[in-house]
């Protein structure tokens, strides 16, 4: 059984999908942000950056933290969602890190300078909502020529998708 530490939002989007696509016996538990549980001693011993989600895999003993990390570490435990093939293997890390490393820091970025900020920085809102528009387009160009973002449906899909489906939140 996997204890799954999340709240909703698309990093623990992702982890949720996962583990719903690939059959994996979990357990929810909801961390509280807005109480700021993730800052309790006892998250931070899973996660000690402080961030959901998190997991921790009962069978194993074994406890990850970052979503990426989690993707793959239940892609290998279930067999599902990643090739095992080099080539296809790298094609869906390329566009796993692709979220990971721009559309998630990118749009986050834009959500907090739109919605959280006390004043309005025009300068802020446009770099990352203009960036994460760019993103937007490389995964479109993408997905024009493969029904899936790295040839076969995995991770990388649900990763970028638990991101793009909230794009009107993020005003892109």
């Amino acid at each position: 059984m996997i204890e799954l530490y999340s709240a909703p939002t698309p990093n623990g989007w992702k982890v949720s999908m996962c583990l719903e696509e690939m059959g994996l016996e979990y357990e929810l538990r909801l961390v509280n942000l807005g109480k700021g549980e993730q800052h309790q001693p006892e998250f931070l011993k899973l996660s000690p950056n402080g961030r959901i989600p998190a997991i921790y895999d009962q069978e194993t003993n074994v406890s990850i933290f970052e979503s990426g990390a989690i993707l793959v570490y239940l892609a290998e435990k279930s067999g599902k969602l990643m090739p095992t093939d080099l080539k296809g293997r790298f094609d869906v890390m390329q566009w796993l890190m692709f979220q990971m490393s721009g559309i998630g820091p990118m749009q986050g970025q834009a959500v907090a300078f739109i919605r959280y900020f006390p004043e309005e920085v025009p300068q802020a809102i446009s770099r990352y909502t203009n960036e994460t528009r760019r993103l937007y387009v490389v995964l479109d160009r993408q997905l024009a020529q493969h029904e899936y973002v790295a040839g076969d449906y995995s991770i990388a899909d649900i990763a970028n998708y638990s991101w793009i489906r909230s794009h009107r939140w993020a005003r892109v």
